[in-house]
C-alpha cells in the first residue's frame, strides 16, 4: 500500500531554514507527482509545490525563490528545501501523491508536519 512518512519541521525564527523530508513506498516512484501542501489553522488548504513527473515543478507565488522541492531516486524521498522562512509560512505541512504523473490532485498524503516561524 502507498505509504508517506515525513520528518523534518519545527520552530524556526523569520529568516531562517527548514528541510522536510518525505520517504515513499509502495508506489513505482517515478510514475506520480509529488508535492507539499500546507494549512494553517482557519485557512485553507495551499499546495505549496509540485513535481510532475515530466520533471516540470510549479512554485506557489507565496513561496516561489524561497522554497525548493528535490527528489533522491535512489530513496524514494521528495525533500523541501524552505529558506527565508515567513511567520505567514506557519502551518502544517504535507507532502502528497498525485493521481497520476501530470495530474497532482492529492491522493495520498502523509501525517503531516509542523512549521512554525516566529519573528
Amino acid at each position: 500500500q502507498v505509504q508517506l512518512v515525513e520528518s523534518g519541521g519545527g520552530s524556526v525564527q523569520a529568516g531562517g531554514s527548514l528541510r522536510l523530508s518525505c520517504a515513499a513506498s509502495g508506489y513505482a516512484w517515478s510514475s506520480y507527482c509529488m508535492g507539499w501542501f500546507r494549512q494553517a489553522p482557519g485557512k485553507e488548504r495551499e499546495v505549496a509545490v509540485e513535481s510532475r513527473s515530466d520533471g516540470s515543478v510549479s512554485y506557489a507565488d507565496s513561496v516561489k525563490g524561497r522554497f525548493t522541492i528535490s527528489k533522491d531516486n535512489a530513496k524514494n524521498t521528495l525533500y523541501l528545501q524552505m529558506n527565508s522562512l515567513k511567520p505567514e509560512d506557519t502551518a502544517m505541512y504535507y507532502c502528497y501523491r498525485g493521481r497520476s504523473g501530470s495530474n497532482c490532485s492529492p491522493t495520498y498524503w502523509a501525517q503531516g508536519t509542523q512549521v512554525t516561524v516566529s519573528s
